[in-house]
């Protein structure tokens, strides 16, 4: 007769928390099961690592945003610019930002050009080959000039508008010591004119002028305009009295845009005369 007795529960498998494969030649292998705890940690863990990504990219889209590209128009200068659109750092941060755009002459900027504003222009793929500062941007053939700007004599005045800085005025601002010819105070893109018929000699880059063109007359005499923003002439080229040259500007070592004009009895600097008296000689008040 059986001994009558309690039955015994079998004991659980040593691996509590997990469950048996067996493999093809009859091994097991325990693989343990996430936890609830576990689980709740990793759950956790994903809204974490997304908020970091988010705060990272934070600065950058707000960079991208306050990062925006102005295209250059005719009349532009890098101080206007720059005001126009509360470029911090004014001209020179402008300018260091789109270096590499501009070119080595920051007042010499061609039409079309994409500048950045906010950030440097390497940062957006704005690029562009800078201009060469022998060149000038070349301005649009103009129309034959009207009869009202013509003397009997055959000349007209360079620009419209009375002339500020006298000839010959005195001051540091010069190489020479005193101003070598005649300023008109006119916006850059002015249409700037030959006094009279004659031949270009000079036309491209001046130094100190900036773009420059020099026309030789029939009489000996030289007229000379500086500071241009675009040529509208080249060398050997005859022009005609009143006939358009190119367009005023600020390029060269200036303080804002004008048209700086001198007369000479030579092609090159040095050789300046009066040219308020000269123009009134031939019936042009300036």
């Amino acid at each position: 007769m059986p001994i009558s007795g309690k039955h015994r529960r079998p004991k659980s498998s040593t691996i509590a928390r997990g469950f048996a494969a067996a493999g093809a030649g009859g091994a097991v292998i325990a693989l343990p099961l996430l936890g609830a705890t576990g689980a709740h940690a990793a759950v956790q863990a994903a809204p974490a690592a997304h908020s970091a990504a988010a705060t990272n990219a934070a600065p950058v889209a707000k960079k991208q945003a306050e990062t925006r590209t102005y295209s250059v128009v005719a009349g532009d200068y890098l101080a206007k610019i720059a005001a126009d659109n509360k470029v911090d750092g004014g001209w020179e941060k402008l300018y260091q930002d789109n270096r590499e755009v501009i070119g080595g002459n920051p007042s010499l900027i061609l039409p079309g050009m994409k500048l950045t504003l906010g950030g440097s222009a390497a940062a957006t793929g704005t690029t562009q080959a800078a201009p060469a500062p022998s060149k000038a941007p070349v301005a649009p053939k103009p129309a034959a000039p009207s009869a009202a700007q013509s003397s009997s004599s055959g000349y007209v005045a360079p620009v419209p508008g009375k002339h500020t800085t006298n000839y010959r005025a005195s001051g540091a601002n010069w190489s020479s010591g005193s101003h070598t010819g005649i300023d008109f105070p006119v916006a850059t893109g002015t249409s700037v004119k030959a006094i009279t018929s004659g031949t270009v000699v000079t036309a491209g880059w001046g130094g100190a002028y900036g773009n420059e063109v020099v026309v030789k007359h029939a009489d000996g005499h030289y007229s000379q305009y500086g500071h241009l923003s675009a040529l509208s002439v080249s060398v050997g080229q005859a022009v005609s009295a009143g006939q358009q040259i190119g367009l005023s500007g600020a390029t060269g070592n200036v303080t804002g845009p004008h048209l700086h004009f001198e007369v000479r009895t030579g092609p090159a600097y040095g050789s300046d005369i009066d040219p308020v008296a000269f123009l009134a000689s031939h019936g042009i008040s300036v």
